[in-house]
């Protein structure tokens, strides 16, 4: 598509009447939000909205709308398939000053909180008022909430507590000209009409701009207990999980093959082997946990694992989960000076055994080093390919080894994201993916965003007329110029 050029000044002009000094061209603000953690090449907006309200955000669209200048929502910054880069320059709405929590409803188990809220400062508002319940869903980092709906975010405890797909009731969203609308309600069912939540999480900014969002929260569960086995072979521990899963029934369950273990052994300082490696936790009563650890461990043997190692006091757990975390860092300090290119997959548990055995085929003929770890209890790995950035043959070579392994997923009947996102880098996947469905999500997004302002680039290939400011075409070697 041709996007037209336009001069941003009697735009800008107008977005400062709404905010002040709140609208920033300063080159330090923009080059802030030039980049996600990921492998692509930063490109900055043209300017950074800082909004503390929907009202706000709904003035701001309705502007950028009549002007068909681009928006791209930004909350934490720290996805990985190029979400929230500016490829087409625009206004970077940081929703980071919208940050507070709304209200908490202990009795129905459920909170609603402002886009920009950090999981992590959600779960300490819980803890301090002594509610007795977490909100579950970690990805590992401290992203806000709503970034975390508008990616349709997982991570480690999706095993046991769900996704964000399951986790969230409702949502209030601005559509691109400016409208706000409530999808869902504080009911745990309902089939009154489309579901408008369902489609808004997961969209990643390209449909609308959450600004609030409705969650199911959790009791913290009584006793818990994490532990760590290592296995002679990635086979072994893969088929461990996949027995533990009915049985003992893991809230984490979290496979880190040999390459990955030894770069979180140097990174993090554990003293672990490294081999392939589980690593556990489980919830529930103290009985229950004590009656799953028993188990856990008579099935590993089966598999040659053992011995557990197991943490029960709070600071032992946060520390290996930390180390769990930390992979992504962790692997790039294998290869000092790399960039990571980061792909995901997830197939049905039944078929994990196979991609992953496909997939580690595919890094040895690859010639690069490329860590594998993942949420094997939901049947979700993460391969990150160490990559020189000053190399285009590398990021070549690395592409070529993503696309397979994502081949090798969906001929296993899996798809090409399990919680990264689409965002620039998997388009042409998902197309591969869902055939003329793509088709069906281009009429939706034409339908709400018919000029194509919101975060154009990313999910689907670019339809509409939106504005661009006087920027070249994104670049043809999108390397990022240094580390996340």
């Amino acid at each position: 598509m041709k996007f037209r050029r336009a001069s941003p000044g009697p735009i800008l002009d107008d977005l400062r009447a709404i905010l002040g000094d709140r609208l920033s061209t300063s080159t330090a603000d923009r080059e802030a939000r030039a980049r996600d953690a990921s492998h692509h090449h930063p490109e900055p907006p043209d300017a950074v909205a800082f909004p503390t309200s929907t009202d706000e955000v709904a003035r701001l669209l309705a502007v950028c709308h009549a002007h068909r200048f681009p928006v791209i929502p930004h909350g934490a910054g720290t996805a990985v398939e190029g979400g929230i880069v500016a490829v087409h320059g625009g206004l970077c709405l940081d929703l980071r000053r919208m940050d507070r929590i709304l209200e908490v409803n202990a009795a129905d188990m459920d909170a609603r909180v402002e886009a920009g809220v950090r999981r992590k400062q959600l779960n300490r508002h819980l803890e301090e008022t002594g509610t007795g319940l977490h909100f579950p869903v970690d990805p590992g980092a401290d992203a806000t909430l709503g970034g975390m709906a508008a990616t349709r975010a997982s991570g480690t405890e999706a095993v046991g507590y769900g996704t964000m797909r399951e986790n969230v009731l409702g949502l209030t969203a601005v559509l691109a000209d400016g409208r706000v609308v409530r999808t869902g309600t504080r009911a745990r069912k309902s089939s009154a009409g489309y579901d408008l939540t369902r489609l808004f999480v997961g969209s990643e900014g390209t449909l609308a701009v959450i600004t609030e969002v409705g969650l199911r929260l959790a009791p913290v569960p009584p006793a818990t207990a994490a532990a760590v086995c290592p296995f002679p072979t990635v086979a072994g521990a893969v088929d461990c999980a996949l027995e533990l899963l009915p049985g003992p029934a893991p809230a984490r369950c979290e496979l880190l093959d040999e390459v990955q273990m030894e770069a979180t052994r140097r990174y993090a300082g554990l003293d672990h082997d490294p081999r392939p490696t589980l690593f556990l936790e489980f919830h529930g009563t103290a009985e229950r946990v004590e009656e799953a650890a028993r188990a856990a461990d008579g099935i590993a043997s089966r598999f040659g694992g053992g011995p557990f190692r197991w943490a029960t006091e709070p600071a032992e757990r946060d520390r290996l989960w930390q180390a769990r975390h930390d992979g992504y860092y962790a692997s790039l300090a294998l290869r000092p000076g790399s960039v990571g290119y980061v792909t995901d997959v997830c197939v049905p548990v039944s078929s994990l055994a196979e991609c992953i055995d496909r997939t580690r085929r595919e890094i040895d003929a690859c010639g690069l080093t490329a860590p594998l770890y993942g949420h094997v209890g939901d049947g979700n790995f993460h391969v990150v390919v160490l990559i020189d950035p000053d190399d285009p043959g590398e990021l070549a070579v690395a592409r070529r080894l993503g696309e397979r392994i994502v081949d090798h997923a969906l001929d296993l009947g899996g798809t090409c994201s399990g919680e990264h996102g689409i965002g620039l880098g998997k388009v042409d996947a998902l197309e591969r993916e869902c055939g003329g469905a793509v088709e069906v999500m281009a009429a939706v997004k034409t339908a709400l965003d018919p000029a194509g302002i919101l975060n154009p680039g990313k999910v689907l290939r670019p339809r509409g007329d939106c504005a661009i400011v006087g920027r070249p075409e994104p670049p043809t070697n999108p390397i990022q110029a240094t580390n996340p």
